[in-house]
C-alpha cells in the first residue's frame, strides 16, 4: 500500500501510523506516476485539488486556469491528502473515518 502525501503533513501521518504495511511517497521528493495521477483524477476530479491550501491561494488567476493535471503534476502539494493506493490498485483520497474504515 502506498500514501501519497507529504512527510511533513500531519494528517499523512496519521494515516502512515494506522496503516501498519503503508509506504510513504513524498511527492515533493519523488514525482507521483502519471498513470496514478491519472486514474486519481478520473476516479475524484476536481476534488483531488485542495483549492484551501496556501499554494492554490499563492497561484495567479491565470496558473489557477490551467488544467488540473498539468497543475497537480507541476504543484504536487496541491494535491488533497493523503492519496491512498491499496495493493489491488484502489484509490482512496483523505483519511477520513470511512476511510479508515475501508482500511482496516
Amino acid at each position: 500500500m502506498k500514501i501519497y502525501g507529504l512527510k511533513n503533513c500531519d494528517t499523512c501521518r496519521k494515516a502512515l501510523k494506522s496503516l501498519e504495511d503503508a509506504e510513504l511517497v513524498d511527492v515533493r521528493a519523488t514525482p507521483m506516476p502519471s498513470d496514478v495521477l491519472a486514474r486519481a483524477y478520473a476516479r475524484f476530479g476536481a476534488d483531488l485539488v485542495n483549492r484551501r491550501s496556501t499554494t492554490w491561494r499563492n497561484l495567479g488567476q491565470s496558473e489557477r486556469e490551467r488544467p488540473e493535471l498539468e497543475l497537480l503534476a507541476d504543484h504536487p502539494s496541491l494535491m488533497k491528502r493523503p492519496l491512498i493506493e491499496t495493493a489491488d490498485g484502489s484509490l482512496y483520497l483523505g483519511w477520513s473515518k470511512e476511510v479508515e474504515a475501508a482500511l482496516a
